[in-house]
């Protein structure tokens, strides 16, 4: 038994004991379970929560998937020594010799040499690894192609390019810059790789928050990109051009969405990021058809005879001539390409294409003179006030601008004003017998496939269009806001519609183009051909058009370097094109342009 004292010295020493727990329970306010204690601030626990977003998809209008993020295969061997590449060839079932081949390209690389594989490859090996104790295989995440065609398009994100980015620095020295094309992956970057987030919660010991401790950044998702680009007719498009230069633009006018776009010669999206491609990369790079050029957005170059429709659009407007006026073929004025009647009005014009006579269109517009004026009259002055007129209506419909086509890099073109004769020739030392081809589509004149094709938009919509693009939806918001705005042009309606019968013409016999019709199927189209001319070679070939004509669901702009008269094989490729889009398939009489035509020129074929 304990003495009295100590019992009472015992008791006393627990109650202490007691209080002082509850006091520093109190003051670090611990929260304990009924009674309510909270600690302060400095004895929480820091904790940060991450979150990493995955890159968004792009998908065609069909909602067919054509770039997307996931795993990526890598055989990896540590020596060339010792490899039964027979044996590898045999149980990957590939062709002899095939391993080589495919390695070829790595051979002058330092060690270890990583060779790309497909899923199913790389699970054969993942089964037989076993029997390859030295082959080492690799799995990560990285952009896929699902897709061979539309590259110009597709393009790249800069941070999944570094490879190329070296070699194009390495082999191709400063004109890289000039050629390269980050397509939707640069444009869209930020919305398809989304944002990094980060929550920054302080923690009690029984894991509850209370507050933060730094800043949160909030998580976006990557969005996937809904695309215009119809795949099929991509790819077909791409087939027809093979290796010639230059570029096919399809859009629909009643919104500004891209159908199809190729600029040739093409090539496999996937080259620019893959792994042991090099060789691939490089032959882009030093080819000098410059394949990496995206021509429809990058090369500005004078339209030819399809701009003949602008300058009637604009004269009519400005009142230099009217839907019946007729001038004679005078060959003495500019020299026509091929014989035809008399153009007694703008229809036949427009059907024969003749020089002469939009020669004279223009020399109305540009040295018209108003009944009002008293003479004496400042010639020079009246010159230069009609030619700005002329600049400023042309320069509406998104001329010697840049359209805002969602893609990095983009051409405005070149409109050619009074100010700029003024500086070359000085301000009276030009007169419209200097300035004459502008009338043709020559000259100082230049404009973008893009502008081609919308050009052609204009007309199909009489007046008005919207900024073509190929993303039609960003998740599922729709496209940018910019590409829902209409854009008018300084010309009425009316005289738009003046133009069609003369375009349909142009495809009937006796036109210039008239072996694009395709009254045969049903379908009215109205274009114009062109045929610029090239001092360094043949002429290039331009068509650009719409079909049908009177409800146009479809716009088509070709372009063919060193393919000469227009109508012998540029026209023809744009007839495919919409017989293609509107159809879905080729009549049988056409079917031969697909396996001999491929762009050409028909005239060599006895067409």
């Amino acid at each position: 038994m304990l003495p009295a004292h100590r019992k009472k010295l015992t008791a006393v020493f627990f109650v202490l004991l007691l209080a002082g727990l509850v006091l520093v329970l109190w003051w670090r306010r611990v929260p304990v379970p009924g009674v309510g204690l909270i600690l302060p601030h400095d004895t929480y626990t820091p904790r940060r929560e991450a979150f990493w977003p995955s890159r968004g998809r792009i998908l065609d209008r069909n909602d067919s998937v054509l770039a997307y993020t996931g795993p990526r295969y890598l055989l990896v061997l540590p020596s060339w020594g010792h490899l039964d590449s027979t044996r590898l060839n045999r149980l990957l079932g590939w062709p002899d010799s095939a391993f080589e081949y495919r390695s070829r390209d790595l051979r002058r690389r330092e060690l270890p040499l990583q060779l790309d594989l497909t899923a199913s490859e790389y699970d054969i090996l993942r089964r037989h690894q076993s029997e390859w104790p030295k082959l080492k295989l690799r799995e990560y995440t990285a952009r896929n192609y699902a897709t061979h065609v539309a590259a110009p398009v597709l393009g790249y994100a800069y941070a999944n390019a570094q490879p190329f980015l070296y070699q194009a620095q390495r082999l191709a020295r400063g004109r890289f810059y000039r050629l390269r094309n980050g397509g939707l992956e640069t444009y869209y970057n930020g919305l398809l790789k989304g944002s990094f987030g980060a929550y920054h919660p302080l923690v009690d010991v029984l894991n509850q928050p209370h507050g933060t401790w730094a800043t949160d950044t909030i998580y976006h998702p990557g969005q996937d990109l809904h695309l215009s680009l119809d795949t099929e007719l991509q790819a077909y498009a791409e087939r027809i051009m093979r290796e010639r230069k230059g570029y096919i633009v399809a859009l629909d006018p009643a919104t500004g969405e891209i159908l199809c776009y190729v600029s040739a010669p093409t090539y496999d999206p996937a080259t620019i990021t893959a792994l042991g491609r090099g060789r691939e990369r490089s032959a882009l790079l030093l080819s000098e058809d410059m394949p990496l050029l995206n021509r429809a957005a990058l090369q500005a170059s004078p339209p030819g005879s399809v701009f003949k429709l602008v300058n009637a659009a604009v004269a009519l407007q400005l009142g230099g001539i009217t839907a019946t006026t007729g001038f004679r073929c005078d060959q003495s004025l500019i020299h026509c390409v091929h014989e035809h009647p008399d153009a007694r009005n703008l229809t036949q014009a427009l059907k024969y294409s003749c020089n002469p006579y939009f020669y004279q269109v223009m020399r109305n517009v540009v040295n018209n003179v108003p009944d009002s004026l008293v003479q004496p009259v400042d010639t020079c002055a009246v010159r230069h006030q009609n030619l700005a007129a002329w600049t400023r209506h042309v320069k509406s419909f998104g001329l010697d601008t840049l359209l805002g086509v969602d893609l990095p890099q983009e051409r405005p073109g070149f409109i050619p004003t009074p100010g700029y004769y003024d500086k070359r020739r000085g301000r009276c030392g030009w007169t419209y017998g200097s300035i004459y081809s502008l009338s043709i589509g020559q000259g100082e004149i230049n404009l973008t496939g893009l502008q081609m094709a919308n050009v052609q938009a204009i007309i199909a919509n009489r007046g008005y269009y919207y900024i073509p693009h190929f993303v039609r939806s960003v998740g599922t918001s729709g496209p940018l806001p910019r590409f829902r705005e209409q854009h008018r042009t300084l010309v009425d309606s009316v005289h738009f519609a003046e133009l069609i019968p003369g375009m349909v013409a142009a495809l009937r016999r006796g036109g210039t183009a008239e072996l694009a019709n395709l009254d045969d199927v049903g379908i009215s189209v109205a274009g114009k051909t062109g045929t610029v001319q090239n001092d360094e070679g043949d002429d290039h070939a331009t068509f650009a058009g719409f079909a049908p004509a009177e409800k146009p669901k479809i716009v088509v702009a070709v372009y063919i370097e060193n393919a000469g008269f227009g109508g012998l094989s540029a026209a023809p490729c744009a007839a495919l094109i919409m017989e293609k889009y509107l159809r879905g398939k080729i009549a049988k009489k056409r079917k031969r342009w697909e396996n001999w035509l491929r762009c050409g020129d028909l005239a060599e074929q006895g067409h």
